[in-house]
């Protein structure tokens, strides 16, 4: 578990930097002095040769992760898949990339361009992972591609890193229920995503989730410096399957919705 710790306190620590700093509070509202355990993280990508969903893959492969279910988001244009270790302590990877073919030829000419302008050799080593932007990007650019798709306005402002971090209820000392979480981090100030209800699945689908809305970062681009919605924090309940394991896929229509907490 050495390397999969190494790899997601690396994320952790761009994550609570640079893309959702209010998450360090969320860990002292809810650990009571504990730990909290991590259910998985999300990672954004595009479905480019050099930058797709398996270029992301590649060093959670190369430390004992397997490929899991696949998944489709028609109307955001997106796929995606999860990643499982042997180790059940690991958290749960989730990779999704946009389908940049099923944009407009403005946007599709921009992220070409974004990608056109990052070296193979940068995702050579797994350190990209956590590394940020590694193109330059107008924040006239960025409009364009958020007129379209948020998906797409956040990865190219963003760039590589943890989309979110999950709490993993189940494990979460003081609290049982997901909707409980919601009204502790209200009460401390906190927005809970409220598209498709507070709590997205049930316990019928084995999966209960729900999110912040994104924090509002600045964020450096070539004709100035902006304001835009940054990382989340997510909240997961799983439930077991009829034959007695826990759930540890993902529900489809609920991270459909989730994706929404960067809406800005």
């Amino acid at each position: 578990m050495n390397n999969v710790n190494t790899l997601f306190s690396s994320l952790w620590q761009d994550y609570i930097t640079r893309l959702s700093p209010s998450a360090d509070q969320v860990h002292q509202l809810l650990s009571s002095g504990g730990d909290i355990v991590n259910d998985h993280i999300a990672l954004r990508t595009f479905n480019l040769p050099k930058v797709g969903l398996s270029t992301l893959a590649a060093p959670f492969l190369a430390i004992g992760y397997k490929p899991c279910d696949e998944y489709e988001f028609i109307a955001k244009k997106l796929k995606a898949q999860h990643f499982e270790h042997p180790d059940p302590n690991a958290p749960l990877v989730f990779i999704s990339e946009l389908l940049v073919e099923k944009l407009s030829d403005d946007a599709q000419a921009i992220i070409k361009s974004l990608v056109e302008q990052v070296p193979a050799h940068y995702f050579a080593t797994r350190d990209f992972l956590s590394s940020g932007r590694p193109w330059s990007l107008s924040f006239e650019q960025y409009k364009v591609l958020a007129k379209e798709s948020e998906y797409a306005s956040w990865l190219a402002a963003h760039g590589y890193g943890a989309n979110h971090f999950t709490v993993y209820v189940n494990q979460l000392d003081g609290f049982d229920e997901v909707v409980d979480v919601n009204q502790h981090l209200r009460n401390a100030g906190f927005s809970i995503n409220e598209v498709g209800g507070e709590v997205k699945g049930s316990p019928e689908v084995c999966l209960e989730q729900s999110s912040t809305m994104a924090d509002k970062v600045m964020v450096k681009f070539s004709d100035g410096e902006f304001e835009i919605p940054g990382g989340f924090y997510e909240f997961a309940k799983r439930y077991e399957l009829p034959n007695g394991e826990l759930y540890t896929g993902f529900v489809a229509a609920s991270a459909d919705k989730i994706f929404e907490s960067t809406d800005g």
